[in-house]
């Protein structure tokens, strides 16, 4: 079931963000999103949240600032499925475009957002902080007024 984040889910969250990244996203960062009106949704099932997005409005585009399925759930569909749900309620919002920023070594979503009809739009040099440093991020953007 997808519903929208609240502020009881924030640990378990923050938990997954820990088990899945590098450099996770902080319980604080979560709460800002949620106290900044940001689109935050979570998949769960029996009452366990397994995956959860976080959308950030501008004017008439939609930036996904995060998307992330526990370790036990993920390369099972999941990952899309939350991914066309969000681009539908992005269509039906009316907004025009999605964009998001995904690190260069990550080709599992890169090509997990190409399926979706995801096209990169350019470069954020030393975006991301990586054990060596930085990393740079692949913007990508949809058309949410033409694709298909």
């Amino acid at each position: 079931m997808l519903r929208p984040m609240n502020d009881a889910d924030l640990a378990d969250i923050a938990g997954i963000d820990r088990c899945c990244y590098a450099f996770p996203w902080t319980l604080g960062n979560f709460s800002d999103s949620l106290l900044a009106g940001h689109r935050c949704c979570v998949y769960e099932e029996n009452g366990r949240i397994f995956a959860y997005s976080v959308m950030m409005a501008v004017v008439d585009e939609v930036h996904l600032l995060n998307m992330t399925v526990a370790p036990e759930r993920q390369g099972l569909g999941y990952g899309a499925a939350l991914l066309r749900r969000l681009v539908a309620c992005s269509r039906q919002s009316h907004f025009a475009s999605m964009w998001l920023e995904v690190r260069e070594s990550n080709a599992a979503a890169q090509a997990l957002y190409r399926s979706a009809g995801f096209v990169r739009a350019g470069v954020r040099k030393n975006y991301y902080p990586a054990s060596n440093g930085r990393e740079d991020a692949l913007l990508m953007v949809l058309d949410l007024q033409h694709a298909a």
